[in-house]
């Protein structure tokens, strides 16, 4: 009886090991890493669900030392451009910046992400009963004491379905800046002096006494403002901030009415704000 219950278990255990070793590889979503100089790229997958928009993401790794930028990198620097034309059944691919760093060194001051970043990608396909296959062009530009331009391409077939860099890809959604209205934060932002360029001081409800940072854009990519400084007289709960209204693209008028969008950064969470500037 007891070489039957030993034979068996042998048969059992041989049966697993054929049906593990002919069983088909579970899909790794993510792509081969594109290497530059100091730098690698790749897309990532994660969980989506069917009839849903699919969730990717584009990964940077970098070296030690070195940062790439965000979509508006301050004084120095150029953001990272996205290109999707080239993939199959791909209707809308939406790229998402995570709350990014304030780095300054004898160059100026410049806005974006050291050792590594992942951007979220909100994909929708031409038609979802069919298969997707995103392929990714980036062009960007890394920097240490120097800066270069860097380029990558990665291709990853994307389905309904859970993802193996969830995880990663998760965390990278949470650190996108949530939209709020300017109420919901006290934000305010007004003219303070009718200068050639204008001060403009910003107002904010703090949560906490941690570390706050305040980034500001111009209604398009041709804006170039100066990164808001901390400024003195803040009353408790609240945090002052002000920047020269300089950088404007040419014929647009200072003392003009337009919006501006700020991305508020503090501790762990962060948000985005457009308001109007009268």
């Amino acid at each position: 009886m007891k070489f039957d219950r030993c034979h068996a278990a042998l048969w059992a255990a041989a049966f697993l090991l054929v049906t593990l070793q002919h069983a088909p590889a579970r899909a790794e979503n993510a792509s081969a890493w594109s290497q530059d100089t100091k730098s690698a790229v790749r897309l990532i997958g994660g969980t989506s669900k069917s009839g849903a928009p699919l969730r990717a993401g584009i990964e940077i790794k970098l070296q030690p030392g070195w940062h790439t930028y965000w979509r508006y990198p301050g004084d120095a620097g150029v953001p990272p451009r996205f290109d999707f034309s080239g993939s199959d059944n791909v209707k809308l691919a939406t790229v998402s910046f995570p709350a990014p760093h304030l780095f300054t060194d004898e160059t100026g001051s410049s806005i974006g992400y050291k050792d590594g970043v992942i951007f979220p990608v909100t994909i929708v396909a031409k038609d979802p009963a069919r298969p997707v296959n995103a392929r990714l062009k980036i062009e960007y530009a890394v920097c240490e004491k120097m800066c270069i331009p860097a380029e990558g391409k990665a291709e990853l077939a994307i389905a309904p379905g859970p993802g193996t860099e969830d995880t990663a890809l998760t965390e990278a959604e949470a650190r996108v800046p949530k939209k709020v209205s300017a109420a919901d934060i006290g934000l305010t932002a007004r003219r303070v002096n009718d200068a050639a360029k204008p001060l403009v001081a910003i107002d904010v409800i703090a949560r906490d006494q941690g570390p706050m940072q305040i980034f500001v854009e111009g209604p398009g990519p041709e804006w170039a403002l100066p990164i808001p400084k901390p400024a003195p007289g803040a009353p408790t709960g609240h945090r002052h901030f002000a920047f020269d209204l300089d950088g404007l693209p040419p014929g647009v008028s200072p003392k003009g009415s337009f919006d501006l969008t700020f991305t508020v950064v503090e501790g762990g969470r962060a948000m985005e704000v457009t308001t109007h500037l009268d």
